[in-house]
């Protein structure tokens, strides 16, 4: 990421609340913005990564984006092929 960016979205982070947090995991989920549009691509890639940077300085592991239990099939060496993928809509 370039030093620009890294900055804009630290400045973000700092001015993010609960529910700016909140609306905008909602948007993601869903693949689209509260009016209707369709999020970008990179829209949803920025809004991911400032998600994961807010939560890990906002909420414990467990209730975080991506967290998985230490004690997982795959971690424990059991077969992982019961494993669900999450795919963002189009």
């Amino acid at each position: 990421m370039r030093v620009s960016g890294f900055m804009q979205l630290k400045d973000f982070l700092a001015q993010m609340t609960p529910e700016i947090y909140q609306n905008m995991k909602q948007s993601l989920e869903l693949s689209r913005w509260p009016n209707g549009d369709k999020l970008t691509p990179d829209q949803r890639e920025g809004m991911l990564e400032a998600l994961i940077a807010w939560e890990h300085d906002n909420l414990p592991e467990e209730e975080r984006i991506g967290y998985m239990p230490v004690n997982c099939k795959s971690a424990s060496g059991e077969d992982a092929s019961e494993t669900t993928i999450l795919r963002f809509k189009d």
